[in-house]
């Protein structure tokens, strides 16, 4: 199945990428914006190689257009943290994630769902450095604006539920890994 969206959509974005070029030029933020669903298309179907020119390609066009701290800028950031992170990378990874973290909270403020999105990641980040105990307040944080934003049994408070068992199982948080993963099965079985 990915190789069959990959066959479809790719010839898509390369053609729309080709006309924006020509109408606009090649350092215009529709160009840019362009560039980063590609790249975040590549890193869907496990083309990670070309993802990552895409994204470091889409990034100075979009500091220049919006200022370096820009939602659109944040998105840019947190995609290639994303891919670094699944390639390992996590020091490369790191930085970028802190930055459209904070980006998104100046942006959006305390409580919105991209910030959540960003604290999760970083958390995640955390995590699979072993840094439990640094990722445990950030997923904490992510749940508490997810659970305000969308309500106690929404699909991604489960999944948050779900990386906060892991963490305090981690931390020696046994009986609270057990509640967290209770809560977030009741929550699966009540999928709408």
């Amino acid at each position: 199945m990915l190789r069959l969206s990959l066959f479809f959509a790719e010839p898509l974005y390369i053609r729309a990428l080709a006309i924006q070029q020509k109408t606009f030029g090649p350092a215009h933020p529709e160009v840019a914006r362009t560039l980063n669903n590609l790249g975040r298309f590549y890193y869907t179907q496990c083309c990670s190689l070309k993802a990552e020119p895409l994204y470091l390609r889409a990034l100075p066009i979009q500091e220049r257009a919006f200022g370096v701290d820009h939602p659109e800028v944040a998105a840019t950031l947190n995609n290639l943290a994303l891919l670094y992170k699944f390639q390992g990378r996590y020091a490369e990874a790191k930085p970028l994630f802190i930055r459209a973290l904070a980006i998104r909270e100046k942006f959006f403020g305390q409580d919105n769902q991209k910030l959540a999105v960003s604290l999760m990641n970083l958390a995640e980040l955390y995590a699979a450095e072993g840094r439990f105990g640094e990722a445990g307040p950030l997923m904490r944080r992510s749940l508490a604006i997810v659970e305000q934003s969308l309500g106690n049994d929404d699909q991604n408070v489960a999944t948050i539920l779900e990386h906060l068992a892991i963490i305090y199982r981690k931390t020696g948080g046994s009986a609270t890994a057990d509640e967290s993963e209770t809560r977030a099965a009741v929550i699966r079985s009540l999928k709408r």
